[in-house]
Order: structure tokens, then sequence, then C-alpha cells
């Protein structure tokens, strides 16, 4: 076990390398000037390239991303161009709000799927059946940004149930996380009837009613169990793209994160802030990933690594 995790960390540096690669090719190949920015309009081009100097812009791109990395490897990822301070710090303190979003999603989204999904199996081809596979797909085919602003103008606007953006309250949390959650509810729907379908025809579960044990105490102590495997493979990348997909939801409600910090910055074209950002998430889906590969050997005792 700890060989493959350590062979795990070590492959997902490689992917933090190559993310950071591909983001800081992506942000200085891209048109925009961030001199020209921080500056004032009609600045003359002699301001222009002092501040590209100050900022180390006017370097070849193979030393400007040495810098970068020999920077990060001490735990320095750049000062923000917008705000002053060290671009991690500015980052972190937008963390807090990414984190509490999307876990609020991935729990609703559990809440709300585990007995969807099991009620959907155990009455097959009911109106009930039927009401949980047209909401799985109807949860997969709305868009974020859309159905945000259906929920914002229906429930914040029209009714004035609750606030129609910005944080604070758990009023403010609702609608943010309906609208973050509905995908990976619909998903994990049709993961725990699938996966309770193929189950619930095997003989060990016709052993456990044979035996005359409650249906309910056969589906969650011998069914669910192998249908937990797959289903919290997916609960791991989803918890992956909720971080990294909140920048969508963020942006509609408002909400103080880093998606939305993320958006501003590219906006001003505030690279350290951008690449701080990218990467931090990017350690973050790595570390989750890892975490659910070493939680398959908990849950079922059959797998092993070597």
């Amino acid at each position: 076990m700890f060989s493959y995790t350590l062979r795990r960390l070590l492959e997902g540096v490689f992917v933090i390398v190559g993310v950071s690669v591909v983001v800081f090719l992506l942000l200085h190949l891209s048109p925009g000037d961030p001199a020209q920015l921080m500056l004032r309009e009609g600045a003359s081009a002699e301001e222009v390239a002092r501040v590209r100097t100050n900022l180390g812009l006017d370097r070849p791109l193979p030393e400007q991303y040495g810098t970068f990395v020999w920077r990060a490897l001490q735990g320095d990822l750049g000062a923000s161009f917008h705000y002053r301070q060290s671009a991690i710090e500015v980052v972190i303190d937008f963390l807090p709000e990414t984190l509490y979003l999307s876990l609020a999603a991935l729990v609703l989204s559990i809440i709300v799927s585990l007995p969807l999904g099991i009620l959907s199996a155990l009455r097959r081809d009911s109106v009930w059946d039927l009401l949980g596979t047209t909401f799985a797909v109807l949860g997969q085919a709305m868009p974020p940004f859309w159905l945000g602003i259906v929920l914002i103008f229906v429930f914040a606007v029209r009714l004035g149930w609750f606030p129609t953006s910005g944080s604070g309250t758990f009023s403010h949390l609702i609608l943010p996380a309906v609208t973050l959650s509905a995908y990976q509810t619909a998903l994990f729907t049709r993961l725990v009837r699938s996966g309770l379908l193929e189950v619930l025809g095997q003989d060990y579960v016709r052993t456990a009613h044979s035996k005359g044990l409650h249906q309910l105490r056969v589906v969650w102590k011998h069914a669910m169990r192998n249908t937990l495997i797959p289903l919290i493979t997916v609960m791991g990348i989803q918890l992956g793209a909720l971080i990294a997909g909140a920048i969508v939801v963020e942006t509609v409600f408002a909400w103080p994160g880093v998606g939305r910090l993320l958006i501003l910055a590219i906006s001003s074209r505030d690279y350290p802030v951008i690449q701080a950002g990218v990467l931090l998430i990017s350690v973050l889906v790595v570390l989750v990933n890892i975490v659910v590969d070493v939680l398959y050997a908990f849950i079922d005792p059959r797998i092993a690594y070597s």
C-alpha cells in the first residue's frame, strides 16, 4: 500500500508539472499585456516597457518559466499584479468559499441521489423509476449557467425566497449548491440505479432474501457494498470537477471563491494569481483521486495493491 501511494504521489507531481507548463504557455502566448492594463489609458511606450521590465515580462519565455519553477519550489508563486501581495495568499483567502460550496454540492448530491437511485432500482419500471430516470437525464442535460439563471429568476427575483448573489448566510448557499450539484446528482442517481440492478440479481443477494432479511438490510448491507466502488470512483472524480467547475457557478451567483477570482484575474491578465489558482486546484484534484484509490482497499478487502 505504501509503495503504491508513493508511486501515485510521484505521478501526481508529473501531472502538476504538466499543468503548470500548459497554463504558463497559454497565458504568455495569449493576446493582452498586463503592463498596459496596469497603467492608465494612453501611457507611453517607455512606461509600458519599464513596467514589463519590473515584472520580468521582457525576458525569454524559458527563463521566465525557469524563474517561476525555482520560486514555486520555495513556496513563492509570485506577487499578484492587482492585489499587490503574494498570489498564493490571495488564492488561499478565496479557497474556503470554493471548498464550502463544493462540499455542500457534493453532500446534497449524495443525499438526493442515493435514495432516488435505490428507489428507482427497487421499483423498476414504476412511476418512481420513470421520475428518477427523467430527473437523471434532465440533470445531465441542463448547463449550469442556464440552470443558475433560471433558479435566480424564479426563486430569487419572482418569489424572493433567496438572495440573488453573494455569500454570508445559509440562504446564500442554497441556489449555488443546487446549481452546482444538479449534474452530479443526476450522474450518481444513474450509477446507483444501474449498479443495484446488476447486483440485485446475484446469488448472494437472493440468499440473503431467502434467509428472511428485510429488504432494506439486504440493500444496505449486501448490495450497496459492491455498488459503492464505482460510485466512490466517480465521486472522487466529480469532487475535483466540482472544485474546478465552480468557476461558472461562482460567476453566475457572484460567489467570492477561487473560480470568480480566476475570472477576474484572467480579465486583468494577473498571471501569478491565475497560475497559483490553477496549480492549487490541480493539487486538490490529484490528492482527491489518490485518496479515492486508497479507499478502495478499505471498502473491498479483496482489492490489494502491490
